[in-house]
């Protein structure tokens, strides 16, 4: 069944991916080598790696684990991925035959195109799915279990979507959404 609303707004606003590339890294050796790559012990465990194309961050431990961040498609995942991985080849670094690296987090933004009564949503939903506080925070927490995604949710009708490993969550969490809010409207 298709929807009755349009995801023409969904954009992605970042994407996390992290896992493991070798047993283990030296980020001391790979930080003076690779330029925009730093490293500062004392503030983080791990080297912090700009990579221009794709424009994504690349935090590096010594386990060998990565989190790439940045990244806005998953075009620029696996492009970003490879890149990292043949210039750490490059440095002599020995990599794993096979990366365990996935995403693990989508944060999306979404526009329903509609004001949304916040205060009436709280009246009105499930209250333990529910955090708000609009003294502390202007936007409505909802926490949605399948999918398993955290929508933040502005009076203004934009919503801001994480938890989601595909877009095809997202739009699953927008589409068990979108008659809730037509419910209250």
């Amino acid at each position: 069944m298709k929807p009755e609303h349009s995801y023409a707004s969904l954009k992605i606003e970042n994407i996390v991916a992290s896992g493991k590339i070798a047993d283990a890294l030296d980020i001391e050796y790979i930080s003076s080598h690779l330029d925009t790559c730093t490293l500062d012990k004392k503030r983080f465990p791990g080297a912090v790696y700009h990579i221009t194309d794709p424009k994504i961050v690349a935090l590096l431990f010594s386990s060998g684990k990565i989190v790439l961040t940045g990244i806005r498609t998953n075009e620029e995942f696996h492009r970003g991925l490879a890149t990292l991985m043949s210039r750490l080849e490059a440095q002599g670094a020995t990599l794993i035959e096979s990366p365990q690296v996935a995403i693990t987090n989508m944060v999306c933004s979404y526009d329903t195109g509609k004001k949304i009564n916040l205060n009436k949503m709280m009246l009105t939903f499930n209250l333990e799915n529910i955090e708000y506080e609009p003294e502390q925070f202007p936007g409505l927490v909802y926490r949605l279990k399948d999918p398993n995604i955290v929508l933040l949710i502005f009076s203004s009708g934009k919503i801001i979507l994480t938890g989601g490993k595909m877009i095809e969550d997202v739009k699953r969490a927008i589409d068990k959404m979108i008659p809730k809010f037509n419910e209250i409207q």
